[in-house]
């Protein structure tokens, strides 16, 4: 039987690809300790508030679809969106689960203690007070530079084809 060096790349690549899923497995186990400190991180953030209304919104935007295409199935629809709503309450937990698992997996228990500690600081308080704010404003500013500049440059662009004889519309 003769091994051609593509199976040998086969196996190699399979082999490394077991491993790497290991490992990345391994990686993605964190703690029973430091999964319930990224929650209580979470939680104090208010980030599980966040997805509040996934199971309601994604059962009503879907509800709203199917009503554009079977307008005569309204009764039955909206029937089955209450049954639906009651049948996968509690669904969005799994959001909060993933959260707390990619938080611990990203920061070691003891960084997510020192922000628990950190958050429940007088500074702590201000930075979950304000910080939604001056995001707010940043990104308002931003698109409102973006527009600015995006204005200047359609102006540059027309005089410059002005000057070539060529004016844009």
């Amino acid at each position: 039987m003769r091994i051609t060096a593509r199976a040998i790349l086969a196996a190699v690549v399979v082999s490394a690809m077991s491993l790497l899923s290991g490992v990345a497995l391994a990686q993605q186990q964190p703690s029973a300790n430091a999964l319930a400190t990224a929650r209580q991180l979470l939680e104090l953030k208010g980030a599980f508030s966040v997805y509040a209304g996934a199971v309601p919104g994604t059962i009503e935007n879907i509800k709203g679809q199917l009503l554009q295409a079977n307008i005569s199935y309204q009764k039955d629809l909206n029937e089955v969106a209450a049954k639906l709503r009651q049948d996968m309450q509690g669904r969005d937990a799994e959001i909060g689960n993933e959260m707390a698992r990619q938080y611990a997996t990203d920061f070691t228990e003891q960084e997510l203690k020192d922000l628990l500690t950190f958050y429940k600081t007088p500074l702590g308080k201000k930075v979950l007070e304000q910080e939604p704010k001056t995001i707010a404003n940043s990104l308002q500013y931003m698109r409102d530079w973006g527009q600015r500049f995006a204005d200047e440059v359609d102006g540059k662009f027309h005089v410059e084809m002005k000057n070539r004889g060529k004016p844009l519309n």
